[in-house]
C-alpha cells in the first residue's frame, strides 16, 4: 500500500501561486501567506471571502489547518495587534490555535481562469477576453543549445513557466546557426577539447516569459542545458498579455431586453436587488464583468464597445458618467460579485488535490453575508 502525502500550508501556497501567481496581484495588494507557518501540515481547508473571527471560530470548530480567503487579513503593515479589533481578534484567535491563512486577491481577479472568468461564466457570457489591457511585465528569453540538446532545455523552460502566450502555452521558436568557442585550461567543454577553437551546429531558442519567473526559468534552463557555460539573452518586451487582466469582456449567446438581462443576473448571483445607472433600456449583448470594485474600468467597456458593465461599489460620479456615455452600468455589490469565489476556488483546490493525490478535505464557509442591507 502507497504512503500517504504530507501536504503542508507551503505546498498549498505552491499550488495557488502556480493557478493565480502573485506577480499578477497590483503594488498595494498583501497576497499570499498571511498568517501561520508555512512547514506545518494541512489536513483539512476552509475557503472563504473574509477572514472574520467567525470563520475562524468555525476552523477550529472543523478543526481545519488552514484558512484560504479572497480578501487579505492583512493589507497594510499593522502598527498593533490587539483584541480590541476584528483583525486583532481574528489574528489571535488563528495564532492560538495554529491556523494558518492564505489569501489570492488582485492575483485571483487577474489570472486566467481566476474570479472574473468564474463571474463571466456565472453571467452567461461567451468568447470573453481580459477587459484591461496594460502593457504586461514581460521578458523574451534566448538561448543557444548543441543539436539534440534541445528537447531537454524546451522542457526544463516551460516546466518553469516560459512560453505561455494567451490560451496557448509551450510556445518557442527555434532556428538553426553555427556556434564557435574555446575554451580555457581549467574548462570541460562538452563538445570539444580545452584551448581549442571549435564550432558545432546549434539552435538559437527563443521563448517568453513573465519577468518575475526570470529567476526560476533561468535557473532551470541552466540545470537541464550540457554546456559549462551557457550563452543566452533576456530581452524586455512592450507586449500586451491577451490572456491576464482585470475583467472580462464577452458576449451573450442572444441579445435581451435589459429587464430579462436583469432577471438573469439576479439569479446567476443569487441576488434579491441590483442597482442600475446610464443607459436604462435597450438590446443589451456586448457585456463586460468586474467583480468586486471594478467602476474604474468604463473606458476599457467603452472601448471594447460594451452595452453593459457590471461590478460593485459604483459611486455618484461613475452613474453620471455611464448616463452620459450611454453605458448601462450595473451595481450587483462587491459581495454579490465575489461570494462564487467560495466555491469555483474549493472546486479548483479539489481537482488539483485529487490530481496530486493529497489527503486535503475542502470546506466551503457558509453564512458569510454582504454588509450591506436594502431596507
Amino acid at each position: 500500500m502507497a504512503k500517504q502525502k504530507t501536504v503542508r500550508v507551503q505546498d498549498v501556497g505552491g499550488l495557488i501561486n502556480n493557478l493565480y501567481p502573485q506577480y499578477l496581484a497590483e503594488d498595494w495588494d498583501n497576497v499570499g501567506l498571511q498568517l501561520g507557518d508555512p512547514a506545518a501540515i494541512v489536513e483539512r481547508v476552509l475557503v472563504c471571502l473574509d477572514v472574520e473571527e467567525q470563520v475562524i471560530a468555525r476552523a477550529e470548530e472543523l478543526g481545519v489547518q488552514l484558512v484560504i480567503s479572497h480578501h487579505p487579513l492583512i493589507y497594510r503593515p499593522l502598527k498593533k495587534i490587539t483584541p480590541s479589533d476584528e483583525a486583532g481578534r481574528a489574528i489571535f484567535r488563528a495564532m492560538r490555535q495554529g491556523i494558518a491563512v492564505i489569501s489570492a486577491h488582485t492575483n485571483l481577479d487577474r489570472a486566467k481562469d481566476g474570479l472574473n472568468d468564474w463571474l463571466a461564466a456565472r453571467i452567461g457570457l461567451q468568447q470573453t477576453a481580459p477587459l484591461e489591457q496594460s502593457v504586461a511585465d514581460l521578458l523574451k528569453l534566448v538561448v543557444f543549445v548543441p543539436v539534440a540538446s534541445e528537447v531537454a532545455v524546451l522542457d526544463a523552460l516551460h516546466a518553469a513557466g516560459a512560453g505561455e502566450i494567451g490560451s496557448y502555452d509551450r510556445c518557442s521558436f527555434r532556428s538553426s546557426g553555427v556556434g564557435s568557442f574555446r575554451g580555457g585550461e581549467e574548462t570541460s567543454p562538452f563538445i570539444g577539447k580545452p584551448k581549442a577553437q571549435e564550432q558545432t551546429e546549434e539552435l538559437r531558442i527563443e521563448t517568453v516569459l513573465p519577468a518575475a519567473l526570470s529567476g526560476k526559468v533561468v535557473a532551470k534552463m541552466i540545470k537541464a542545458h550540457p554546456y559549462e557555460e551557457v550563452a543566452f539573452d533576456l530581452y524586455p518586451l512592450v507586449n500586451h498579455r491577451t490572456d491576464v487582466g482585470l475583467g472580462r469582456i464577452g458576449l451573450l449567446t442572444e441579445p435581451l431586453e435589459l429587464a430579462e438581462f436583469v432577471t438573469q443576473i439576479k439569479r446567476a448571483l443569487g441576488l434579491e436587488l441590483l442597482r442600475l445607472a446610464g443607459r436604462c433600456k435597450g438590446l443589451i449583448r456586448k457585456v463586460a464583468v468586474c467583480g468586486g470594485s471594478g467602476a474604474a474600468l468604463i473606458s476599457d467597456a467603452l472601448r471594447h464597445g460594451a452595452d453593459c458593465l457590471i461590478t460593485g461599489d459604483v459611486k455618484y460620479h461613475d452613474a453620471q458618467r455611464a448616463r452620459a456615455e450611454g453605458l448601462t452600468l450595473i451595481d450587483a455589490g462587491h459581495f454579490g460579485t465575489e461570494i462564487l469565489m467560495v466555491q469555483q476556488m474549493s472546486e479548483q483546490l479539489r481537482r488539483a488535490a485529487t490530481e496530486r493525490q493529497w489527503p486535503l478535505e475542502i470546506i466551503e464557509m457558509t453564512g458569510e453575508k454582504d454588509p450591506f442591507r436594502w431596507i
